[in-house]
């Protein structure tokens, strides 16, 4: 088993982008007929840590997949920078924006350096070859999700914990300065999962802008900035969790009945459930 600790946060290939906004306005997101949100509006706060939190299938998916560009709205706008999404060139969108979804599936017969290498792909044109900036971006991105070590190893041969973190550090290897991670502690055993947390609140120190999903409210609390609760396709409310969290919020977001007490760490708002939903 590898133990390596998550290190630390690579660079940004190109901090002036990172004056940038992401926003939703007015969107109507779905799949074929069916309609996940509709008349959605997010903004993004720039150069800070936001955590999407809700139930099961309340659109959390859905609003990062807009983001992406990789989820056209039916009606109204994805901007980054003011402009649609959808006018930026794929390669153009990926320089400034990473994208890590649930569920992917590494290629047959790929090493771990070779997968994370492949978030370089939106650095590569025709006329440029493999740099020694790229060599140290994947580098640095190894020793930051904690698989330097497994560089050599076949990914299929690791376990789901270990898998997770190598898509973690490709995606750190693209060096974007916009972050949108679904779900990324999946698979994570609990010390991981608090490494990589911190690890995006460093990259948040340093002027990235951060957006997970994530399904532990109290870690979101603790490590956003900013938290955005969504239920049946709609935001409940958005904010910093210590203005935003509150019994009332947790029973209508999550149908939980609760307490809140602060995190004896970090002050921040955690919940304790009562005793189950209802």
């Amino acid at each position: 088993m590898n133990d390596e600790p998550v290190g630390e946060a690579p660079k940004v290939s190109n901090p002036e982008a990172v004056a940038g906004r992401l926003a939703a306005d007015r969107v109507t997101l779905g799949y074929g007929d069916r309609v996940v949100s509709a008349g959605l509006s997010v903004d993004i706060p720039d150069r800070a840590f936001t955590a999407v939190v809700g139930a099961n299938a309340c659109g959390k998916s859905t609003l990062l997949r807009s983001f992406a560009r990789l989820l056209p709205p039916a009606q109204g706008r994805v901007t980054f920078d003011g402009r649609d999404v959808r006018d930026y060139r794929p390669k153009s969108i990926a320089r400034q924006v990473g994208f890590l979804p649930q569920g992917l599936v590494p290629p047959d017969n790929i090493a771990v350096r070779q997968l994370v290498a492949r978030g370089r792909y939106p650095h590569q044109t025709l006329l440029s070859a493999w740099s020694r900036d790229d060599e140290r971006a994947v580098a640095a991105a190894m020793a930051a999700a904690g698989v330097a070590d497994l560089a050599e190893r076949p990914v299929e041969s690791l376990s789901g914990g270990q898998r997770q973190r190598v898509w973690i550090a490709m995606i750190l290897a693209q060096e974007t300065p916009y972050l949108l991670l679904d779900e990324p502690t999946t698979f994570l055993d609990i010390t991981h999962q608090y490494q990589l947390l911190a690890l995006l609140a460093r990259l948040r120190d340093e002027g990235r802008t951060i957006v997970a999903v994530l399904h532990d409210i109290n870690q979101a609390c603790r490590f956003a900035d900013h938290l955005i609760a969504m239920r049946s396709g709609r935001v409940v409310a958005a904010g910093p969790p210590a203005e935003i969290v509150d019994t009332a919020l947790i029973k209508e977001v999550f149908d939980l009945s609760c307490v809140i007490v602060p995190d004896p760490v970090a002050g921040t708002p955690m919940i304790v459930p009562d005793a189950g939903p209802g």
